[in-house]
């Protein structure tokens, strides 16, 4: 785990100095590519997992489970931070996403975002405060968070 809490440190480093590009691999093939082409963290990406396995970018085309086993190929595939793109954290409630949280960050990742997206075509996003209040777990783990708006 030291491993990972360094990793943690040089992300959070990457993040004082201003504008970070990072890039999203689909998987560990295009992580060590991008890699050996001098990036210093990766993030990884929903919708590209999703289009590699023939499946909708949605909670149900992708489960939790196979997010997190993708999420953790990447982390173990390259020796940069790479920061979990993790949905919607797959549940409504804080204390749900909470729990899933703990499971991405067992995964090894430097950092994490979730979106605001409800996948409800009638609420299509979370009213403000829940949204803020989904991103406690991420706060709490990490000095940083993103919660990403999807319009």
């Amino acid at each position: 785990m030291d491993i990972f809490k360094a990793r943690r440190a040089v992300f959070q480093k990457l993040h004082d100095n201003g504008c970070l590009v990072i890039p999203n691999p689909w998987d560990i093939g295009t992580a060590r590519y991008l890699c050996h082409l001098g990036f210093q963290a990766l993030a990884t990406t929903n919708s590209g997992f999703a289009v590699s396995r023939g499946m909708p970018d949605t909670d149900r085309g992708v489960s939790r489970d196979s997010m997190l086993g993708h999420i953790a190929e990447i982390v173990a595939a390259v020796e940069i931070p790479v920061n979990a793109d993790f949905r919607a954290g797959y549940a409504d409630q804080p204390q749900d996403v909470a729990k899933n949280v703990r499971l991405c960050i067992d995964t090894g990742v430097a950092g994490l975002s979730i979106e605001d997206a409800t996948e409800d075509l009638h609420n299509p996003l979370y009213d403000l405060p829940l949204a803020i209040d989904r991103t406690e777990p991420i706060r709490f783990n990490f000095s940083f968070v993103y919660l990403l708006y999807v319009f």
